[in-house]
């Protein structure tokens, strides 16, 4: 396990402690010194990257002592492509097998939700094939893909990937689509969960592992993010999606923002099943949570004296880092 130093004391209480595996386990929340406000935090190449200006970046370096502290990292490795018709101020996800680049493109006003920070959805999903063809989705008049980075997964284990993208209905609100290639090989929907039934209402993609332990994938998401937030799992199974939970008091999302990455899966209990971070409704506090035997777990509730703002990154497998909205990094050791 991973041994660092308090560096500063973030609130009284920060410490919570679980049974797991016959022993207790202690989380602890401390701030990494920083030269200036931090304004985000990515991973590259398995490093946790953290952004202050607009130079290189700096990563997260474990001291001596376990004591956390920032090196310069140079200048990064890979920049964001511009892909055809690709959506402002969005990414691309790169897969393997016959999908090898998705991107959301095609941009629309049609929607007007401005939840991502402007007017502006995808109206088309694009996938680039491993022949170099590339397939394109639309969403359709009635709705846009309401979303920043399409997620790729291998959901059924075939290793083939499947596509995790939100698609939103101007009348009915957000669902998540799961899309891969058809029987025909063209790009399509295999599967959607139902809208949230209400325009101007979101949802936000954590991502897939098997969270329960059953050996079958569910996708975890939260829905409605700034109105009181559920967190939801979903099952897929035989090619489409069953509900298996909905855990009210999260949010993983700043509504205007384009950072979507306010949670995190790692195994936090050490249980060989993974879990959940997700910051609590208000995003002023980090629920670490499990569903492992299909049960609902709190493993501990740690208050923060900020609200988290950047995306939430894992450090080796045994510590995550993120910052709040006044610019200050943390690390949650585990």
């Amino acid at each position: 396990m991973l041994r660092m130093a308090r560096l500063v004391a973030i609130a009284a209480g920060l410490l919570a402690s679980m049974e797991a595996v016959g022993q207790v386990r202690s989380f602890e929340i401390v701030e990494i010194a920083a030269p200036d406000k931090v304004r985000r935090v990515t991973v590259e190449d398995g490093n946790a990257l953290v952004h202050i200006g607009y130079g290189h970046p700096f990563a997260v370096h474990v001291g001596q002592g376990g004591v956390l502290a920032l090196q310069p990292a140079g200048a990064l490795a890979h920049l964001l492509v511009t892909l055809p018709e690709m959506l402002p101020q969005s990414g691309s996800a790169n897969g393997g097998g016959r999908i090898r680049i998705v991107w959301l493109s095609d941009a629309t006003d049609r929607y007007r939700h401005d939840v991502l920070g402007d007017r502006l959805e995808a109206s088309a999903l694009r996938a680039q094939l491993d022949d170099g063809a590339i397939l394109i989705l639309q969403a359709g008049d009635d709705a846009v893909f309401e979303d920043l980075w399409p997620r790729l997964a291998d959901l059924n284990g075939d290793g083939l990937y499947e596509i995790i993208v939100v698609k939103s209905y101007v009348d009915r609100g957000a669902a998540l689509a799961v899309v891969g290639l058809d029987a025909d090989g063209d790009l399509a929907i295999l599967a959607e969960t139902p809208p949230i039934g209400r325009p101007n209402r979101w949802l936000n993609p954590i991502g897939a592992a098997d969270f329960d332990g059953d050996g079958a994938i569910e996708i975890a998401y939260v829905e409605t993010p700034h109105i009181g937030g559920t967190l939801m799992l979903w099952d897929w199974r035989d090619g489409g999606l069953v509900r298996e939970h909905a855990e009210p008091g999260f949010s993983n999302h700043a509504i205007g923002s384009t950072e979507l990455g306010l949670a995190a899966i790692a195994d936090f209990d050490r249980d060989g099943v993974p879990d959940l971070a997700v910051p609590g409704r208000n995003r002023d506090r980090l629920r670490l949570v499990s569903f492992a035997g299909g049960v609902f777990r709190e493993l501990a509730d740690l208050p923060l004296d900020g609200k988290v703002a950047t995306a939430i990154v894992p450090l080796g497998d045994a510590a995550l880092v993120f910052a709040l909205e006044d610019g200050r990094l943390l690390a949650l050791s585990y």
